[in-house]
């Protein structure tokens, strides 16, 4: 095979790559975009506020990540993780000795007068269905995240291969045309 014919091959494999990744760069960066901004709007929307300093219980002064935003608005996936496992989480500790909905729930249907019981569960429900949505904006938020990291990836092997192509582009006019592999 004559070298600048596979000069010639190798580049464009390497121009079609570039062009694949920065496809995929794209479309990766359009799904990070999308989570990120799905996420603060509906977390906005929501207006959850951590409270302010001062209002904050003993226990809750406790929670180093809760205090580094108290007084703000949860509007990120990571805020919105924080607010869940260490603000709600602490609160839902103490509603029924560290019991989760399921447990008191069904205690509470083999004692359906105990009101206490009843109030429990309902709390329970609350906090743990609030949870599990803030929860699924951290998760939703994260994979953002790694869509980024994937566009960011795709991007440089994109600009990778296309300087690798354009260098073979023009190796191919530098060859000899009688040289061989």
């Amino acid at each position: 095979m004559r070298r600048r014919t596979f000069d010639l091959i190798a580049s464009l494999g390497g121009l079609a790559l570039a062009v694949v990744l920065l496809v995929l760069a794209v479309l990766f960066q359009q799904n990070a975009d999308f989570a990120h901004d799905n996420v603060e709007d509906q977390l906005r929307q929501q207006q959850v506020v951590f409270p302010a300093e001062d209002a904050l219980s003993e226990e809750e002064r406790a929670q180093e990540r809760v205090v580094e935003q108290a007084g703000e608005q949860v509007d990120t996936a990571e805020e919105a993780q924080i607010y869940a496992d260490d603000y709600i989480a602490l609160h839902l500790e103490g509603v029924a000795g560290g019991q989760t909905y399921a447990q008191v729930s069904a205690e509470a249907q083999q004692a359906p007068d105990d009101e206490e019981l009843a109030g429990q569960a309902q709390t329970l429900f609350r906090g743990e269905t609030l949870r599990g949505l803030l929860l699924t904006s951290y998760a939703f938020g994260t994979l953002g995240d790694k869509a980024q990291q994937v566009a960011v990836a795709c991007f440089a092997g994109a600009a990778v291969f296309l300087v690798l192509a354009v260098l073979g582009l023009f190796h191919h006019r530098r060859t000899p045309v009688e040289a061989e592999l």
